[in-house]
C-alpha cells in the first residue's frame, strides 16, 4: 500500500512522529491529525470498516499522541492529588484510575488514565491540551518535594475481542490474569513494556506502553506478526465505538469551561480530598448545575461521518445548547451524538431541533451510553 503523502504535512521538526511512524506507512495510512504536538494516523481505511473489523476481531491503534506526564519524588502522591478529586488511596500500586484533572474553578483540565506505578509515582495519559504546563505551574507553588517529566513511553492500543489471543501471543498466559484498570511491567523479545487493561473503545483491549522508544518499529511488528492468525489490522480512533459507548473527548465533548457534575462524573470527585478543586466542586454540589452532556438520538438520513463542527440545538426558534459529537451507527441503525442542553431540557424523550451540517435534525434526548451500559464487554 501507498505510504502517506507528507508534502501533504506543513514541513517541520516541530511536529513529533511517533515511534511507530515509518512502522505503519507500509499499511498505507489515509490521513493524520496532530494531536499533543504529535502526528496522529486517523484511518487507514473506510471508518466503518475499521469499526466492524474492531468489533469482530482485533486492531492496532498508534496512541503515541497520548503523552505521559510522570510525577515522582517524595511528595508525589501528594501533588497528584491536589490535581484530581478523585480519591487516590483507593488506587493500589499496580492499578489504573480514570480522573480528571482539574482547576481551581472545578473546570476539567484532562480527563487521563492514572497508573500508579509506586507509592509516589504516577503517569497520567494525557489528552491534547497543556495539562503538563498546568502541573509545572502548579507546583511551582505548591512547596512539595515533586518532579514532573513527560516520559516517551508511546502507548500502542490492542484492540477488540480477539485482543487477548494476541497479548497471550506475546507475553504469555500469565498476561491473562491482569485484571480490568490493572497494569504489569513485562518485555516481548527483550523490549520493555508496561501493559495495561485500558482502552479507548469500550470493547476488550490493552494499551501497551514502550519503555525504549528506539524499538518502536520492533515492537510494531512483533504484535501483528502475534495478531496475523487473528486478521489484526491497524486502524485510527474508532469515534463510532467511543460514543455508542458514552465515552467522552476531552476538547470536543467537555473542556475546562465544564465540570464534572455537569458531565455526570459524581463518582470520579470525593469532595473530601485535598484537591485544589474541592471549595469550588463543594459549592458546586451544593448549588447544583444549570446544564449537562446527555445521549441524543437524531433522526433522517444517516450521517457521512463524524461531524465537523458543533451544532446549535433549538427548542421553540430559541438556541439552547450544541451538539458536540455525532455519528452514524451501523449497528444500531441511527444518528447518535451528545449533546449539552440545560438541565430542565435533559429529561429523557425531550425533543430537540439541530442544525446540522447535513441540514435540520430531529433529535431526542435517550439513555446514555447507547449500548453496554454496565460495561460488561471491556471488563469481560
Amino acid at each position: 500500500m501507498a505510504a502517506f503523502d507528507m508534502s501533504l504535512v506543513q514541513c517541520g521538526a516541530r511536529i513529533r512522529r511517533s515511534p511507530y511512524f515509518e512502522a505503519e506507512q507500509r499499511h498505507g495510512p489515509k490521513g493524520y491529525t496532530v494531536y499533543n504536538h504529535m502526528l496522529f494516523p486517523i484511518r487507514f481505511d473506510d471508518l466503518e470498516a475499521e469499526y466492524w473489523h474492531l468489533l469482530e476481531h482485533v486492531t492496532l491503534w498508534d496512541v503515541a499522541v497520548e503523552r505521559c506526564l510522570e510525577i515522582s519524588g517524595p511528595d508525589g502522591f501528594a501533588f497528584t492529588q491536589l490535581l484530581t478529586p478523585r480519591d487516590l488511596n483507593a488506587c493500589a500500586v499496580g492499578q489504573a484510575k480514570y480522573v480528571l484533572v482539574c482547576a481551581p474553578d472545578g473546570g476539567i483540565l484532562n480527563d487521563p488514565v492514572l497508573t500508579r506505578m509506586d507509592e509516589n509515582r504516577f503517569w497520567l495519559a494525557l489528552a491534547s491540551s497543556d495539562a503538563l504546563l498546568y502541573a509545572k505551574g502548579l507546583a511551582a507553588n505548591a512547596g512539595l518535594d515533586v518532579e514532573l517529566r513527560e516520559l516517551d513511553v508511546a502507548p500502542l492500543q490492542i484492540q477488540g475481542p480477539k485482543s487477548k489471543d494476541v497479548v497471550r501471543a506475546l507475553f504469555g498466559d500469565e498476561i491473562l490474569e491482569l485484571r480490568y484498570y490493572f497494569f504489569a511491567e513485562t518485555e516481548v523479545e527483550g523490549i520493555p513494556v508496561v501493559v495495561t487493561r485500558t482502552g479507548w473503545t469500550s470493547e476488550v483491549g490493552y494499551e501497551v506502553y514502550l519503555c525504549d522508544p528506539s524499538r518502536g518499529t520492533d515492537l510494531w511488528e512483533l504484535i501483528l506478526e502475534a495478531g496475523r492468525p487473528h486478521e489484526i489490522r491497524p486502524t485510527g480512533p474508532c469515534d463510532i465505538r467511543r460514543i455508542e459507548g458514552g465515552i467522552f473527548n476531552w476538547g470536543a465533548d467537555m473542556t475546562y469551561e465544564n465540570n464534572p457534575f455537569e458531565l455526570g462524573f459524581d463518582r470520579l470527585v470525593d469532595l473530601d480530598v485535598p484537591c485544589v478543586a474541592r471549595d469550588a466542586l463543594n459549592r458546586i454540589a451544593a448549588e447544583g448545575v444549570r446544564r449537562r452532556l446527555v445521549g441524543v438520538q437524531l433522526e433522517g438520513e444517516r450521517f457521512p461521518c463524524l461531524n465537523f463542527t458543533k451544532w446549535p440545538v433549538f427548542v421553540d426558534g430559541a438556541q439552547v445548547g450544541k451538539v458536540t459529537s455525532a455519528v452514524y451507527s451501523p449497528r444500531l441503525e441511527k444518528n447518535i451524538g451528545y449533546a449539552w442542553v440545560p438541565v430542565e431540557l435533559a429529561e429523557l424523550d425531550t425533543e430537540l431541533q439541530v442544525e446540522s451540517e447535513w441540514g435540520p435534525r430531529t433529535a431526542m434526548v435517550v439513555e446514555m451510553p447507547f449500548l453496554d451500559p454496565e460495561k460488561a464487554i471491556p471488563v469481560s
